[in-house]
């Protein structure tokens, strides 16, 4: 079964925007935002999750498994 992938854009009161995404793997998700950030304008913060950073572990690990 594949994780469901989204991108979701948030505004708030102020007009200040986040995105968030879930379901892809490692920085996978900074290229499906890609798009978005730009449009959006100059980031004022990033902020990973545990995802991202899982995800990153597998990836080494699989890479030191294969050498």
């Amino acid at each position: 079964m594949s994780t469901k992938k989204v991108i979701r854009v948030i505004v708030g009161p102020k007009g200040e925007t986040r995105v968030e995404t879930k379901g892809f793997s490692g920085g996978e998700c900074r290229e499906a935002s890609r798009f978005i950030e730009q449009a959006l304008g100059q980031p004022v913060e990033e902020q990973l999750t545990a995802e991202f950073f899982q995800t990153r572990a597998t990836e080494q690990q699989q890479i030191k498994q294969s050498q």
